[in-house]
């Protein structure tokens, strides 16, 4: 991704917006997930080394893709790249509009479905990516490719789940303010495939998951809900989860069934940790949020910027992230720390209060424009890495100390759209959305406090 897809207007008055620019670009760059898998799979005539696991593909009688993700079409070209007819079969789900870097072999197929929420695209595309494991033995290997979206992407509901029950989980989920975690707890005990079901279903094939992070800390259960992993969490404690939110009576019937038949012991639990099944099974993450984040802090100091790693992790809610990092900023300034560039990475959570359009990015700019308001030489920048935040075009926004005024010269005022989760609309008419489009990749959220 070039440095001029990340041009807004604030951006582009400042003096400094082309290096802010380029600064962005490199932290998209660092993690594109063609390179990441080159960089990490090796092949040499006959033998295919992941992150120093040797295979002996003389000894493999098939090998079969699978995946799901929003960067799941690079990952297919670069492995059919290095295996090409070796490959006997293959499917990637991906994120409608992410199906742009589609591998050249006309082995891996690549689907297109429907995220956050998932929709029967997503389910059929599953139910063929399943069947390509049916009747794999010790002989063969699957190379999973797992990146952020692949829960909403790879969807195998339970018998007695149907996808709209499914469809109105997540739209509770996403709008009470769960995390990811808590999230994904939920999706592996409503699934087929989710919590170690994907490896499960591939026994005794030999499984090599190659896995593009967009959770902070790299918890291999809760990347795309851990299809290939052992899943700690359990019946029980899904169900305390819809008693924390107060969902216990908002979720469809079926789901609230079923989770009480999971507590009682009267379904299977997911794999566990200890489990055998894993022992043919190596889980490979090939890029993450704090690769973006160092290579953006490299490009930041070429620049000619003082930079710090913000040892916090973006988390919560994202008005109060907001104020904070604003708050961050103002300390900064008062000490003189100029040029200055602060950067943390994660993601936050949005409790949905309105009806508006945003996203965790947007909204968390949104509520640092007024402690911003009037502070000289700043600019605060959020993005999302995949391109998409929320259910918008947008990746981030883009604020300086003159949002504020430049906002109540065109009678936009900052509590009424924060009120309705509406920062979209709000940055909009300030030309300051970050609008790059897909990046095909995904490691979670970056947060740029740059002090001129």
């Amino acid at each position: 991704m070039q440095p001029d897809s990340f041009q807004t207007h604030s951006l582009f008055a400042s003096t400094h917006g082309a290096a802010i620019r380029r600064v962005l670009a490199a932290a998209i760059q660092a993690v594109d997930p063609h390179t990441a898998v080159l960089s990490r799979l090796k092949v040499d005539g006959d033998l295919l080394v992941a992150g120093g696991q040797p295979y002996d593909l003389s000894s493999v009688r098939r090998i079969v893709v699978a995946g799901a993700g929003k960067a799941g079409a690079p990952m297919a070209r670069a492995v059919s790249e290095l295996l090409g007819e070796r490959i006997s079969a293959g499917l990637v789900i991906v994120k409608d509009g992410h199906a742009g870097a589609a591998p050249r072999s006309a082995r891996i197929e690549i689907h297109e479905a429907a995220h956050p929420v998932p929709d029967m695209r997503g389910v059929q595309a599953t139910r063929r990516l399943s069947a390509l494991l049916d009747g794999l033995t010790r002989d063969d290997l699957l190379i999973c490719l797992i990146s952020g979206g692949g829960s909403a992407l790879l969807t195998a509901p339970d018998e007695d789940i149907s996808l709209p029950d499914l469809q109105a989980l997540t739209g509770l989920l996403l709008a009470c303010g769960a995390d990811i975690n808590e999230i994904n707890c939920l999706r592996k005990h409503l699934d087929q495939v989710k919590g170690g079901g994907l490896a499960r279903r591939a026994a005794p094939a030999r499984v090599l998951t190659l896995i593009l992070s967009d959770v902070m800390g790299n918890p291999l259960d809760v990347i795309a809900s851990g299809p290939c992993v052992p899943d700690p969490s359990t019946y029980p404690q899904a169900l305390a989860l819809l008693e924390k939110y107060s969902l216990l009576d908002k979720v469809p019937a079926a789901i609230r069934a079923h989770l009480q038949k999971g507590q009682r012991g009267e379904l299977p639990e997911t794999p566990k940790p200890g489990d055998l099944l894993f022992a043919r099974v190596q889980n490979l993450v090939i890029a993450d949020n704090a690769r973006a984040a160092q290579a953006a802090l490299a490009q930041a100091r070429a620049e000619g910027w003082q930079t710090h790693l913000l040892p916090t992790p973006l988390q919560g809610e994202a008005r109060d992230v907001g104020e904070m990092l604003a708050g961050i900023a103002r300390q900064a300034a008062a000490r003189g720390a100029r040029p200055l560039s602060l950067l943390a990475g994660g993601e936050t959570t949005v409790t949905l209060r309105g009806g508006g359009l945003g996203g965790r990015n947007q909204e968390l700019a949104l509520a640092a424009v007024p402690a911003l308001a009037g502070l000289p030489d700043v600019t605060l920048v959020t993005l999302a890495t995949d391109g998409g935040d929320g259910p918008t075009d947008a990746a981030g926004a883009v604020v300086t100390g003159q949002s504020l005024a430049r906002a109540a010269a065109v009678g936009l005022s900052v509590p009424r759209f924060l009120e309705n989760n509406d920062a979209y609309h709000f940055f909009q008419p300030l030309g300051d959305l970050l609008l790059p489009g897909p990046t095909l990749t995904n490691v979670n959220d970056l947060a740029f406090i740059f002090l001129l």
